[in-house]
């Protein structure tokens, strides 16, 4: 299948920077725009070419596009941190949409034919089924999952009026690190919980919150779907190949695995991979989390020839401790 060359926006952040791993891996030709407000560029592998800058202007997308000849988007630039969306709607609006609105119409004016969207469960609010398929009812309840959805639903109207496909990716909870440790979760202040708990593992923190122990699930904290970065980031790759492959089907699809971990597991799994014990503080539950919120995968399991090779909880924490351990040595050395 003939490869074109992607841009991959958000490139020097978590999942992006992973997508460009997996990319370049797999032979295709890259380049990342990542104005760094989030990302850095030592997660850029070398010979990949890094545009320092927004994706909202217009005119330096013109210009990387046609430069590199750009024949498909990777989308992950933005802003991802639920309670901030609640304190501060009109930055994820503006990040998460209104970007991303200039960032398709670059697209569609420069002949670019496939686009990859970054999205989350987010989507779904607090669904009243789990596992969650793709056609349950879409009712986010936070301007995150909102902008969001409000990007997919420009992206579907505008495959539907010119010749581009789209796929939008719903992201369950990613977690991990590339297994070879060429990148990780490197944002200071993070709130996945994997990353915090590998943080208090290795005394950068002093203990790891647990928000809510009365929910519906076997031990009262709630349950999530983690998904290792590395698989995410094949699917996305396989997922392009899709769209190449057929240019007239967009797709929308759940990315997890479709089975679920709680708090304490997840705690137990860092204590057991570091044979020690961090700290839990109970404290009350977060405004809007769900009980379980876990993915039915078999749509993207029948769609794409996607074998997650990293599905396993414990392997996860080991990657995601990995990385950590590495990135105290590069900041001591920056």
């Amino acid at each position: 299948m003939a490869k074109v060359p992607v841009l991959v926006t958000g490139g020097a952040g978590y999942i992006g920077s992973h997508a460009v791993l997996a990319l370049k891996d797999a032979g295709w030709q890259v380049a990342v725009i990542d104005n760094l407000t989030t990302g850095f560029r030592f997660a850029i592998p070398e010979g990949v070419p890094l545009y320092e800058g927004d994706i909202e202007d217009g005119a330096l997308l013109a210009r990387i596009i046609a430069d590199q000849n750009i024949g498909a988007v990777m989308h992950f630039a933005g802003s991802i941190i639920v309670p901030e969306s609640v304190q501060n709607p009109l930055k994820y609006y503006h990040n998460n949409t209104a970007k991303s609105r200039a960032l398709i119409a670059a697209a569609v004016e420069g002949g670019v034919k496939h686009f990859i969207f970054s999205s989350t469960a987010a989507t779904y609010g607090i669904p009243e089924v789990s596992p969650v398929t793709e056609d349950s009812p879409k009712q986010p309840i936070n301007p995150y999952g909102m902008s969001k959805l409000m990007t997919e639903t420009m992206l579907a109207d505008t495959a539907r009026a010119h010749p581009i496909n789209y796929c939008a990716l719903r992201y369950f909870n990613v977690a991990g690190a590339d297994p070879e440790a060429r990148t990780g979760q490197s944002t200071a202040g993070a709130t996945h919980l994997i990353k915090v708990a590998v943080e208090a593992a290795l005394g950068k923190r002093s203990h790891v919150g647990v928000f809510g122990t009365d929910f519906a699930t076997p031990d009262g904290t709630g349950v999530r779907d983690y998904i290792h970065v590395s698989d995410l980031a094949a699917a996305h790759v396989l997922a392009l190949d899709a769209l190449i492959e057929a240019p007239d089907r967009s797709l929308t699809m759940n990315c997890g695995y479709g089975q679920g971990f709680s708090v304490l597991q997840v705690l137990d799994a860092v204590d057991r991979v570091t044979n020690q014990t961090i700290v839990r503080q109970m404290e009350g539950r977060r405004a809007g989390d769900p009980d379980s919120l876990i993915s039915d995968n078999s749509r993207i399991k029948q769609a794409l020839p996607w074998v997650p090779r990293y599905a396993d909880l414990d392997v996860i924490v080991r990657h995601a401790l990995a990385w950590e351990r590495k990135l105290t040595e590069i900041r001591r050395d920056t």
